[in-house]
């Protein structure tokens, strides 16, 4: 299967061995998520799982961030309109996501997640469904609005343990890469000089093991999970709908919002 080349939010590269490099690619942005980046990753994904040449993938960031998260934004009248509430609008956006999290579940392969800059949200969540995640010293983790999606009640604290868990997804804690390898969710830490570097030389010699044996293997550590984790996503993504279409919901997201700008119009103003 030849390589995508139309999800224009990603860029993906075939290197050799058949190591896949999936790169959020909206720099600008910091590699925020929005319905159609949710949509490419479904694909880059089902494409990786797919395809013969793909053996190892690494997923990763462009630019300074691995990916800042929901991109957020309240639904304007015409989209509320056409999905019939907030609650439509969810659902409608939740299809993309579903599958993002069902091919990661669901992914027959090595997959590391290379996380080179501040992961927050989904980002983070659905690192800890790749099967290796590694780090640069100037990473961080953090879950800022109770995030319970990709499996993340499970599994953050089966990894991490419960305290810890809990810091990260009911209280907001951000974490540090050394804090997130020392709770068991990042494997090893690489200096950012060389980090991609490191981690392509881990990831094809890990491409070079018979295919099958490394599906098999994979299937023998994931497969006892893969139900447990289908029930505990379309739990996660019904309360989540539930809760995103509800009022408090909405006015949690216009402060941090204005929060936000707030900060940006100081910002400029000591310019």
């Amino acid at each position: 299967m030849a390589v995508p080349t139309d999800l224009d939010t990603f860029e993906i590269k075939l290197l050799e061995h058949g190591v896949a490099v999936i790169t959020f690619n909206r720099p600008n942005r910091y590699n925020a998520l929005n319905p159609q980046v949710y949509a490419q990753w479904g694909k880059a994904l089902e494409w990786a799982a797919k395809s013969e040449d793909v053996r190892v993938v690494v997923l990763t960031g462009n630019g300074k961030y691995y990916s800042s998260g929901q991109e957020l934004a309240i639904p304007d009248s015409s989209e509320l309109e056409e999905a019939g509430g907030p609650e439509g609008v969810f659902k409608k956006r939740g299809v993309h996501t579903r599958k993002v999290i069902s091919e990661l579940i669901h992914f027959p392969k090595l997959i590391i997640a290379a996380v080179q800059g501040p992961a927050i949200g989904f980002s983070v969540t659905s690192s800890a469904l790749c099967d290796v995640v590694y780090a640069t010293p100037e990473a961080t983790f953090n879950t800022p609005f109770m995030q319970f999606e990709a499996c993340s009640s499970v599994v953050l604290p089966r990894v991490m343990g419960y305290s810890r868990a809990n810091e990260m997804l009911l209280m907001g804690r951000k974490f540090t890469a050394e804090e997130m390898k020392e709770a068991g969710v990042v494997a090893r830490i690489f200096p950012k000089e060389n980090f991609m570097e490191q981690v392509l030389k881990l990831a094809t010699e890990a491409a070079k093991f018979p295919p099958q044996a490394m599906k098999d293997t994979k299937g023998l550590i994931r497969d006892i999970d893969t139900k447990l984790l289908d029930e505990v996503s379309d739990r996660e993504m019904t309360l989540l709908g539930v809760r995103m279409s509800s009022e408090e919901s909405a006015q949690a997201i216009m402060e941090f919002m204005m929060a936000k700008h707030d900060r940006k119009e100081k910002t400029l103003s000591k310019l």
